[in-house]
């Protein structure tokens, strides 16, 4: 699975995108972005950025898509060729 970073999340992380290897983290169980969100956080637990708070901060503010498609529910399932996109929210007009 290909997570990608962006604005905030990627200054947290200090990288665009991290690959996860689904298969290896849910074993028979399903995978879910509620189990993908705890790994980052895991990975990616102080921010690489002095301005930036730490990953596990983001998130809660975070929207997701999997697949280009909005996800909202936590508890969908996510399969090993799923592309999914970490949206901080965005300031600006």
């Amino acid at each position: 699975m290909n997570v990608r970073f962006f604005a905030a999340a990627a200054a947290a992380t200090g990288v665009e995108e991290q690959l996860v290897d689904v298969a290896t983290l849910a074993g028979t169980e399903p995978f879910t972005l509620a189990e993908l969100s705890a790994t980052l956080v895991a990975s990616f637990p102080t921010s690489a950025s002095p301005h930036t708070p730490p990953l596990a901060d983001i998130l809660t503010r975070c929207s997701f898509l999997v697949n280009e498609v909005a996800a909202r529910d936590l508890s969908a399932v996510l399969e090993a060729g799923d592309v999914v996109d970490v949206l901080p929210p965005f300031a600006g007009g």
